[in-house]
C-alpha cells in the first residue's frame, strides 16, 4: 500500500521514511496536495559488474573495418590516387 506524505511532514521524517522505502514500501511526497515524488527501494545490483569484450567496450567491428578507403574519400585527405 503506497503512503502519501505531504513535504513537510517528509521533511521531518525523512530517515525514518527512506527506511520504510527500503523495506519495500513506496512513500509518496506531496505538495500542496499533489503528488509530486516517490521513495521506492533501489534495486540490488548484480554482484559481478558486466565486462566490456575489450577495455574500450567495443562489442562488434565490421568485416571492412581495415579495408582501404575509396577514392574519392582519400582526396578529402589530401591523397591523390
Amino acid at each position: 500500500m503506497t503512503k502519501v506524505f505531504n513535504l513537510y511532514e517528509a521533511k521531518n521524517q525523512l530517515s525514518s521514511l527512506v527506511d520504510r522505502a527500503a523495506s519495500g514500501e513506496e512513500i509518496v511526497i506531496a505538495k500542496h496536495g499533489r503528488p509530486m515524488a516517490k521513495l521506492v527501494p533501489v534495486r540490488a545490483a548484480s554482484k559481478e559488474p558486466r565486462k566490456p569484450a575489450n577495455a574500450m567496450g567495443i562489442t562488434h567491428i565490421a568485416d571492412d573495418f581495415d579495408d582501404p578507403l575509396p577514392p574519392e574519400l582519400l582526396k578529402q585527405f589530401g591523397y591523390d590516387s
